[in-house]
């Protein structure tokens, strides 16, 4: 039986890129596996650790001849990359992605695009707080959700063949305006990160003795905290730079909600305080229940 794709290219070789890659070779998804990384170091190792049958020098050389192309860089880099590899994408070749926003990478990768190639934009709603090609695990996947968010009149075979692609990964896949999806993330992933990277860093604002304590003695809270706020720099800002809108919008409410919460606690309103709490652990328990935990 022939592969799905016989050449994927990936742009970019990082947690999720070569978590990608490990699980497309797992499963016998393509004939070959070109990766090219702005970090010669990440792309060389890839090819070691045998994630990646070739490495190329440069993004264009990546793309030729190969039937899906994977972005996988962080936000911020895929205009360049997507400007030097158009001219270069073969005719009928997929590409797709998978940031964690969506109307920015259609913005920035859709233009520069030829006719006849399609663009299924992707993303795997997966990660660790770990970073580069030896993070990645072929599993990563499994029992997650991959949004797709296919622009209008995109080619519905090529979005089956990525949606195809991704169960056959382990994910269970959702069609999802990309609008819709940069709302949604916003607040069940950016903003969550947004307070964890202020959490941990006003604990490194605080007197020397009183922070090694708050290390010491670091509770559970504080620890996943932490754990959120170890997460790649790079993609986190592009994230937050290019879904400013939604994040902003959300991150309002919750600054809302924040002050009502400090009214609650300065009035000793522990009714309120008390229907909070109730109404959070039941969504707790429903994440559960939907094997998200």
């Amino acid at each position: 039986m022939s592969p799905a794709f016989q050449r994927v290219a990936f742009l970019g070789i990082g947690l999720i890129g070569s978590s990608l890659a490990r699980a497309i070779r797992l499963q016998g998804l393509a004939g070959e596996i070109v990766v090219y990384d702005r970090s010669v170091a990440h792309a060389e190792q890839a090819l070691a650790l045998g994630v990646a049958d070739r490495i190329t020098e440069d993004a264009p050389s990546a793309v030729v001849g190969a039937d899906l192309v994977i972005f996988a860089a962080p936000i911020g880099a895929n205009e360049e990359l997507a400007a030097a590899v158009g001219p270069h994408l073969a005719p009928g070749a997929i590409v797709s992605d998978v940031g964690s926003v969506k109307m920015a990478v259609i913005r920035d990768i859709g233009p520069h695009l030829p006719e006849g190639v399609h663009f299924v934009p992707a993303h795997p709603i997966a990660g660790t707080e770990n970073s580069g090609p030896a993070s990645g695990f072929a599993e990563l996947f499994i029992g997650r959700w991959c949004i797709i968010t296919p622009p209008p009149g995109t080619d519905e075979g090529a979005v089956e063949r990525i949606a195809a692609l991704w169960r056959a990964v382990g994910s269970d896949v959702e069609l999802m305006e990309p609008g819709h999806h940069d709302r949604v993330l916003a607040i069940t992933s950016h903003l969550p990160h947004l307070i964890a990277y202020t959490i941990v860093g006003t604990a490194t604002d605080l007197e020397s003795t009183l922070q090694q304590e708050v290390i010491k003695f670091s509770a559970s809270g504080f620890r996943d905290f932490t754990r959120i706020a170890s997460s790649d720099p790079v993609m986190w800002r592009d994230v937050f730079l290019n879904n400013r809108e939604a994040v902003l919008d959300v991150l309002q409410r919750f600054s809302e909600d924040l002050t009502a919460l400090q009214r609650a606690i300065r009035w000793g309103e522990g009714d309120q305080l008390f229907d909070l709490f109730s109404r959070t652990r039941a969504i707790r328990r429903s994440i559960i229940d939907a094997k998200q935990a």
